[in-house]
């Protein structure tokens, strides 16, 4: 399986780039971006979710031509409330996140509900 048989069809041929994907999410209205903090995950509304209210529906991984410091993986998270937003993480040697740590350990712990099917952007 190569890695483009595992991207959903609808993001398939179109949706090669990391910032093409932002950019359908913000058409869809899915542009809240999850920020890591000691007190879990919050969009910046003081509401704090923690990994059992949150689900991770979709990963993409994308990996620079030639920098390491390319490496960038986008996970597309849905909260209880019925919120779709996402997380952005470098990967490898690199991190943009204080403590790298506690947010992979945080991420670990969120359910995977792969839903190809309901994330269909025309």
């Amino acid at each position: 399986m190569t890695q483009q048989d595992e991207i959903a069809p609808e993001f398939q041929n179109y949706m090669s780039t990391l910032s093409v994907i932002l950019e359908k999410m913000r058409i869809k209205g899915w542009d809240s971006e999850f920020k890591w903090t000691s007190d879990g995950f919050t969009i910046g509304t003081g509401k704090y979710y923690q990994p059992d209210e949150l689900k991770i529906i979709k990963v993409f991984r994308f990996e620079g031509e030639s920098d390491p410091a390319d490496n960038s993986i986008l996970y597309i998270i849905e909260g209880n409330d019925g919120l779709i937003g996402y997380s952005l993480d470098m990967y490898g040697a690199y991190s943009n996140h204080e403590d790298e740590e506690g947010y992979n350990e945080f991420i670990r712990k969120i359910p995977v509900a792969d839903r190809d099917d309901q994330l269909i952007i025309e």
